[in-house]
């Protein structure tokens, strides 16, 4: 790891403090899980409320509109979808979160009262977990550092999953995993891509024990592609990389009924015709 020490202090150094984020195929499929040939007269497509919570990639830094980064493309894509009428994010993400950080933010009144009345809660989490490692053992990087650091992250992010569950029994839970921007600057260091790969399993790992939960992995969408996704700090994504992260979101969710079960949409369905 001592080569990886070297090129991560000097990343560290040129980024000034720079937090990780965690920032298939480049395609958009307008998949309705409602789908009729002869919708009943009854049917009548709902609001989706939604909550996303998280770092900068839930606040959208590298976005040039300024909009929240992924949100308006997998709001615009959700409301292509028969069943849903408008798609109404409540964005909480926050530059620099980490774990700890974001489990004291959900506690909050207002945010606590969001989530309580969302159908689907959206996650990005943990890159800045992963960052703090490495700002921290700058000098004697180890695999077991981070071993160890993420046993602890896994303990946070199910106290998160822990207190969106007692708010909000019923909602659905989507976490988009972490990707390695540094692949621009060391793409022939491996321990990196190892690491953001253990911690993306530790993570799904953790919302194996939570029913209505969803993993979108996305790392595999930044390798390989130079800087062409990233934004001119070379870390966040620019709007290229967030249409593809909201791309790859917007597949999972319409992946056979997954949206429905999510957000209970299937049971409600099927109430309302059997009353018509």
């Amino acid at each position: 790891m001592k080569k990886l020490s070297i090129l991560m202090l000097a990343f560290v150094l040129l980024m000034s403090g720079c937090s990780l984020e965690e920032a298939a195929e480049h395609i958009t499929r307008e998949v309705s899980l409602w789908d009729k040939e002869d919708p009943n007269e009854s049917f009548v497509p709902k609001n989706l409320n939604i909550v996303s919570i998280g770092d900068s990639l839930t606040q959208g830094v590298g976005d040039s509109t300024e909009k929240g980064g992924y949100v308006p493309y997998i709001e615009k894509q959700l409301e292509t979808l028969e069943g849903i009428k408008d798609a109404e994010f409540h964005n909480y993400g926050v530059r620099g979160n980490r774990t700890d950080q974001l489990l004291k933010r959900i506690k909050k009144k207002d945010v606590k009262a969001s989530i309580r009345d969302s159908d689907v809660v959206f996650i990005t989490i943990g890159g800045n977990d992963v960052m703090k490692i490495f700002r921290e053992n700058l000098s004697n990087l180890r695999l077991d550092v981070f071993e160890d650091e993420k046993r602890q992250y896994q303990s946070r992010l199910n106290e998160i999953l822990e207190t969106i569950r007692n708010e909000n029994p019923e909602a659905g839970i989507v976490l988009v995993g972490l990707y390695n921007p540094f692949n621009t600057w060391f793409s022939d260091v491996q321990e990196v891509d190892q690491i953001i790969h253990d911690w993306n399993r530790a993570s799904q790992e953790v919302l194996n024990d939570y029913d209505k939960t969803l993993f979108v992995e996305i790392d595999d969408l930044f390798i390989n592609t130079g800087d062409t996704l990233l934004y001119d700090d070379y870390f966040h994504p620019n709007d290229e990389g967030y249409k593809m992260i909201a791309d790859r979101m917007f597949i999972e969710l319409t992946n056979g009924e997954t949206l429905a079960t999510l957000t209970n949409r299937k049971k409600l369905l099927d109430e309302e015709e059997q009353s018509s």
